[in-house]
Parts: structure tokens; sequence; C-alpha cells
């Protein structure tokens, strides 16, 4: 027996952080991605898992796979992992492995798959396994999901920024956003009302810099990231941060609106690359 699976990475175009505190969000997957493959061995015994791009996950895959072993009898045969998803960036490069692994092992089991994605990710939103278990458009308010249509020309003209690896794992900000709760109400409002004005049709690159401002009012746009999407904007442009951001260091991704070539030469500026969303 041989299974093949892929799960998308994800963009989320608004409600960082405002979907742990029940305020709604949009999310749709990215082109990137994690492709895996097991091929049933009976007599191998085991798992061995083989990773054709970067093996800096490997440790995780291991750790979803005993998560799953836990539940099921022992898996036999040979797990092939790919995977384009910039990691550690804010993409749901962590939820992309575990779903198109559990898609290869057990096939379509959402609810065991969400178990694992709890276990090896405690305090999480549930946001980003909702629309790359989906694999499509989504909006998501406390656990709930409602499939959308957004306009295909939403982000034609957008470009990805790496801004670098964030200098805190993200339950880490986690943990510090709950901890100031009541101190950063009126920013998570904010972004819950950026989603709503998605949702009416405003100029995403319009409610994108009032989503910006309240992410830097949160804390988690660092200088450098901060300087970027200024000078973007400067240029008629527009940028956020897609993921949960950081402190200090990089941002991960940087999602950003307006002339290409302009947004390439301000990134280069950097020494930062650009990809297509």
């Amino acid at each position: 027996m041989s299974r093949t699976s892929f799960a998308p990475g994800k963009i989320i175009l608004s409600g960082e952080y405002g979907a742990l505190f029940g305020r709604a969000g949009i999310a749709v997957p990215s082109r990137f991605g994690v492709r895996a493959t097991f091929d049933e061995d009976s007599a191998l015994g085991r798992i061995e898992i083989l990773w054709e791009s970067n093996e800096q996950w490997l440790p995780y895959v291991e750790r979803i796979v005993a998560a799953f072993e836990e539940r099921n009898s022992a898996f036999s045969g040979r797990l092939t992992i790919n995977s384009d998803v910039p990691i550690g960036k804010g993409m749901g490069s962590s939820t992309a492995l575990t779903v198109a692994v559990a898609l290869s092992l057990i096939g379509d089991s959402r609810e065991m798959t969400l178990h694992i994605e709890n276990t090896l990710s405690p305090g999480n939103s549930g946001f980003d396994f909702a629309v790359i278990w989906q694999g499509t458009p989504i909006l998501y308010r406390k656990g709930e999901v409602q499939l959308i249509e957004l306009p295909a020309k939403l982000l034609r003209d957008a470009v990805l920024i790496d801004t670098g690896v964030p200098g805190e794992p993200t339950n880490e900000l986690v943990a510090w956003m709950r901890g100031r709760e009541p101190d950063i109400w009126e920013h998570l409002d904010t972004i819950g009302t950026c989603t709503e004005r998605l949702m009416r049709g405003e100029p995403f690159d319009i409610v994108m810099r009032d989503h910006h401002k309240a992410q830097v009012a949160l804390g988690v746009v660092p200088p450098e990231a901060q300087q970027l999407i200024a000078a973007i904007e400067s240029a008629g442009g527009a940028g956020k941060v897609i993921g949960a951001g950081s402190r200090a260091g990089g941002a991960g991704m940087v999602l950003a609106l307006g002339d290409e070539k302009t947004i390439g030469d301000i990134a280069r500026k950097w020494h930062m690359p650009t990809m297509t969303p």
C-alpha cells in the first residue's frame, strides 16, 4: 500500500492573535506545502523517515509519528517527506507537517489529526489547522469554520518577504499575550474589525495598514520589520506580518502589496529574499 498526501502552508490575511481571543480571522492556503508518501512494508518492522529537502524538522516528524503510534498499532514502512514551506516563519509549517503525515498514515481522519495537533502544539487557536485541513480560504472564529470566496485578484500582486527567524517561539509569544489580555483588548478589537472590513469588500491594502498598526501595538513586529513595512508604505504599498511575529530578531514572513519591482528593491536593500504567495 502506498499513499501520498499534500498539506498547504497558510497565509493569514487578518486575525493573528485575535483568533486566540474570539475575534474572527481570514486565512488562505499557500502554494507552498508539505508532501508525504507512506509506502507500507511489513518486513521493515518500523517507520523509516526519508526527508527529501530540509531535515531540520526530522525530530518533529518523529514526534508526530510516535503520537499516531500511541493511538494506533505500530506502522511499518517508509515515510518520504518533501516540504517547501518556510520553516518557523509564520506559514504553518509544523501544522502542515502534522496534516500531511496524518493523511499519508491514516487517511482522512480529522478528529484524530486534530487531537495530535493539539497534543504537539497545546494552546493553539485552531486557526492554522482549520485552513490547512480545508485547503481553501476560510473565515474562522472560536473553532467555527466558514468556507469563503475571495476576489481572485486579492493576492495577484502580493509578495512574501522573508525577514528572518523570529527571536521567540510561538508558544512563548502566545503565553505573553494571554498574560496581557486586559491591556491589549483594544488592539485585538482592531484586528477583529479588520476581518469584518475585508469581508465587506474594503480594499485589502487599506485594511492591511490598520492591521499592521495593531500588530505593532501588540509588540510583535520587531524594529527592522517595522522599518521595512514603513518603506513599503512610503512607496504606496502595504505590508503586515502573517504569523506570530516576534519581539526581537526576524518577524518571519511579511506579506506585501504594491508594485512588485519596488517591493523587491526595498527587500533587497535589507537583504531579504522574496517569493510569490
